[in-house]
């Protein structure tokens, strides 16, 4: 690989809302918080899987007719 042209990682803290996920990342911030004795920027993300419907089983399934159903609908014989 090449020297000197990959990004720098560095510890973040992802926070959602009262969640908090620790990994690394390219992202920065103004804001940084000391987790056993290593300082990580803190980086407030408006979605995550502790807030997403699909991932918190909240999200609602929008179809009230079947596939054949439909294809009856459109396609199926008339009269």
């Amino acid at each position: 690989m090449k020297a000197d042209i990959h990004p720098e990682y560095h510890p973040v803290i992802f926070v959602d809302g009262d969640d908090e996920v620790i990994g690394r990342s390219t992202m920065t911030s103004k804001e940084t918080r000391e987790v056993d004795g290593v300082e990580h920027y803190v980086v407030r993300v408006d979605v995550s899987a502790f807030s997403h419907p699909f991932y918190t089983g909240k999200q609602k399934v929008m179809d009230t007719e079947g596939r054949v159903d439909r294809f009856q609908k459109r396609y199926g014989k008339k009269g």
